[in-house]
């Protein structure tokens, strides 16, 4: 079995540009969809909307107090973590809390945008996921309260996820008595889906194509795939159970655009290949997921 292996490996400029887009589809969702309709589903966001509930008449609008928490976080971070903490979280957590502000001076929002609050439940939890499941992806964090989570591990042996989800619960109950019930309940309930959906969306973005490939042309496949496609590819010796022929098997993983480019070119150079095609979300090595 001889191994071909190449990788596309994402350079720091591309990692900035889809982290920012990450932040900014986070900032969207939290502004007009969370902040306006006091949807508390944990986290700093949730925080800021309780405290803007208890000072509604200070200068300490949500975007604010988010800005002034996420900035205590980061020098606790500083102070206790040191060289460990991530440049890109601190990145992340203040390019974040300055777009909540500019969006607040650029868009005042006095009142939810719809009369449909399941419709912006959908929107207030969908936009966030997406922005931190992209974040995920990069290994990258939001900061908040995961630079609390940092600080924990580094002292503890506390479950860290049990930890931050009884934060967020305690965050998200706290609606239901400084909002009324409807608006708990409706917290509730988007903390119950943020969950499933950022895993639901971090498994979409994960998601690769894996192929076994049968063919007589094995040279040609193999040089679209390392030459055009710039990936590594797996060479196997088979037999035919029944014919007992002698043949070549292809493996190779891509994600969905690439699958598509070598479906369609594997389909011109050999239409007689025999391929199995399976969906993966957990590619580990080079290329792809560290160990």
């Amino acid at each position: 079995m001889r191994i071909h292996n190449t990788h596309k490996p994402l350079n720091l400029l591309q990692r900035y540009l889809l982290m920012t887009a990450g932040i900014l589809i986070m900032a969207i969702g939290i502004y007009f969809f969370k902040f306006p309709n006091n949807f508390s589903t944990g986290g700093v966001s949730g925080i800021s909307i309780i405290l803007g509930r208890l000072f509604p008449d200070s200068f300490l609008s949500p975007s604010t107090v988010m800005l002034i928490i996420n900035t205590l976080l980061l020098v606790l971070g500083f102070l206790i973590l040191g060289r460990s903490f991530a440049f890109s979280t601190v990145y992340c957590s203040m390019l974040l809390s300055l777009s909540l502000s500019g969006l607040e001076r650029l868009w005042p929002m006095t009142a939810p945008m719809t009369d449909q609050p399941m419709l912006e439940l959908f929107f207030a939890v969908l936009l966030p996921a997406i922005g931190s499941a992209i974040l995920f992806n990069l290994d990258a964090s939001s900061g908040g309260t995961d630079i609390v989570a940092m600080i924990v591990r580094k002292y503890s042996n506390m479950n860290i996820g049990t930890a931050l989800m009884i934060a967020d619960i305690t965050i998200t109950v706290a609606a239901l008595f400084f909002f009324g019930p409807k608006t708990g309940l409706f917290s509730i309930l988007g903390l119950l889906l943020k969950s499933l959906m950022v895993d639901y969306i971090m498994d979409i973005l994960r998601s690769r194509k894996c192929f076994q490939i049968i063919t007589t042309q094995t040279d040609s496949i193999l040089d679209y795939i390392m030459t055009t496609l710039h990936r590594g590819a797996t060479i196997e010796e088979v037999q035919g159970a029944f014919s007992h022929n002698q043949m070549t098997m292809i493996i190779t993983v891509l994600n969905r655009p690439e699958a598509l480019m070598l479906r369609k070119y594997i389909h011109t150079v050999d239409p007689h290949a025999f391929i199995v095609i399976t969906t993966s979300t957990e590619i580990v090595g080079k290329g792809f997921l560290s160990i």
